[in-house]
């Protein structure tokens, strides 16, 4: 699967989830276990608002404060839309082209940074459908992208603090990457439900850097 094609394809996995959170979940927890619902959005989008100024080439010196602050404001699924369209356009427009961008860490290749956010989007997608109730079926494709991209990843990150301890799951390929980046697909909210299940049931919607939050973080 070529990069922009990949890209949008978790971006659009991502917006779909959003879509389904109910009114009433903004505050429920998620696999992300210091992150609530809006934080774990709020940190994607953050992400999302990022993408076009960091792939047009800008330094995170030359963005400034543009992005201090609640992204999400008092629509936060509106605000994931205008987010992903935004850095959907962008990424369709400038993959192809290859090249670097500036990143909190040094330069990178745009295709590492890109698939970043790719892993970014697929795993929280899933994380949130946890979360509310939602469907937690990720297009195996998807899986098997992240999957093959991250193997060669997977220890730095932990080393790193990036993803917590892989946990004894095993068997399916989506199950297998889900405990690469230090998850349990059979996770539940703190209460030992699946979910609150107050999620929207909408699923379709105005779709088109490295993990943070994962575990214990």
């Amino acid at each position: 699967m070529d990069l922009p094609t990949l890209y949008q394809r978790t971006l659009d996995w991502w917006v779909t989830r959003v879509d389904t959170v109910g009114e009433g979940q903004w505050s429920d927890p998620t696999p992300c276990t210091k992150w609530s619902v809006r934080d774990l959005v709020n940190h994607v989008v953050a992400e999302d608002r990022w993408t076009a100024p960091l792939l047009e080439g800008a330094t995170i010196a030359e963005a400034g404060h543009r992005f201090d602050g609640d992204p999400l404001g008092d629509d936060p699924v509106a605000s994931a839309h205008e987010a992903a369209e935004e850095a959907g356009s962008s990424a369709a427009a400038l993959l192809p082209t290859g090249g670097r961008v500036h990143l909190s860490y040094g330069e990178e290749d745009m295709e590492e940074y890109a698939r970043q956010l790719c892993a970014d989007h697929l795993i929280h997608g899933w994380d949130l459908a946890a979360a509310v109730g939602a469907d937690r079926r990720m297009d195996p494709e998807l899986v098997d992208e992240v999957a093959a991209w991250f193997a060669d990843r997977e220890e730095m990150y932990r080393a790193g603090g990036a993803v917590a301890v892989r946990p004894d799951d095993a068997g399916d390929p989506q199950t297998d990457l889900l405990a690469a980046f230090g998850r349990s697909a059979a996770w539940t909210t703190p209460g030992g439900g699946t979910g609150s299940g107050r999620h929207r049931t909408r699923e379709g919607g105005r779709a088109g850097r490295a993990l943070e939050g994962e575990g214990a973080g």
